[in-house]
């Protein structure tokens, strides 16, 4: 992989990556590592693939903490930022990668507990520990940034609205957060291949990631798009707040 950040360029600080045992997330941390940062590592129930990406990045001489927590629970939430405050202090990199709502067998409102409250129980539980000069980035879909605006698939629509509501719940934090000297930006991506969703919305509508290959000329793969995040963790926030990563011609604007 190409590395988006000069090493060294994160020595000595910390981030902690949401969902990052595998997918987007991991590669992000791994993104991270190669920086110089130390890095928390966040999962739900993939022990054994974060441990073993902690070996991985330990490898690199940053030092690495694994900490099991389900964010819809405020409690567990709690717990992985006590861990984190041991183990490092304080942080300087949050990103919140950590989504979902298509999984069968959750509740129905599954989605929007992930998506809206569980990121902002994240980043208030996270506020003690992120001092001035802190970073927060918010990881999002074309499909729930532009969706006030433009239609997605019908089986993507739940997902797509609560992570809007996310976004903008998040959002509203913003004067708070500059405040205390934290930054805070939207990395919104198209389709990306090669993650759960796009294989979950593959099988609901065979075709689909195809379509949107051919209509938006490229999609981004895991590697590319998550470099785009680390970079987002340390790059100049643009005015709106938003890092739009990929096609954004067949969306209208907000």
């Amino acid at each position: 992989m190409t590395q988006p950040l000069a090493p060294g360029s994160l020595a000595g600080r910390t981030a902690l990556v949401t969902g990052s045992s595998r997918g987007i997330g991991a590669d992000t941390a791994r993104y991270l590592a190669e920086a110089g940062a130390n890095v928390v590592i966040n999962y739900r129930n993939k022990a054994p693939r974060a441990e073993k990406l902690a070996t991985e990045l330990r490898g690199l001489g940053v030092e690495v903490l694994v900490v099991g927590a389900d964010l819809t629970d405020a409690d567990s939430v709690q717990a992985m930022f006590d861990a984190v405050r041991d183990a490092f202090g304080s942080l300087d990199v949050l990103v919140l990668n950590a989504s979902g709502g298509m999984e069968a067998g959750m509740g129905e409102d599954y989605a929007l507990q992930l998506n809206r409250d569980a990121q902002v129980r994240v980043l208030e539980t996270a506020l003690p520990l992120l001092s001035e000069g802190a970073r927060v980035v918010f990881v999002t879909s074309h499909q729930a940034h532009f969706i006030r605006t433009t239609p997605t698939m019908p089986e993507y629509e739940p997902v797509a609205l609560s992570k809007r509501a996310g976004e903008d719940a998040l959002r509203e934090r913003i004067p708070a957060l500059a405040e205390r000297g934290i930054e805070f930006v939207v990395v919104s991506g198209d389709m990306i291949e090669g993650t759960i969703t796009a294989t979950l919305l593959e099988r609901a509508n065979p075709g689909a990631i195809a379509s949107r290959r051919e209509s938006a000329g490229k999609l981004y793969n895991v590697q590319e798009f998550a470099a785009e995040v680390a970079r987002a963790a340390l790059e100049p926030v643009p005015d709106d707040n938003t890092r739009l990563v990929g096609d954004t011609g067949s969306f209208a604007g907000e």
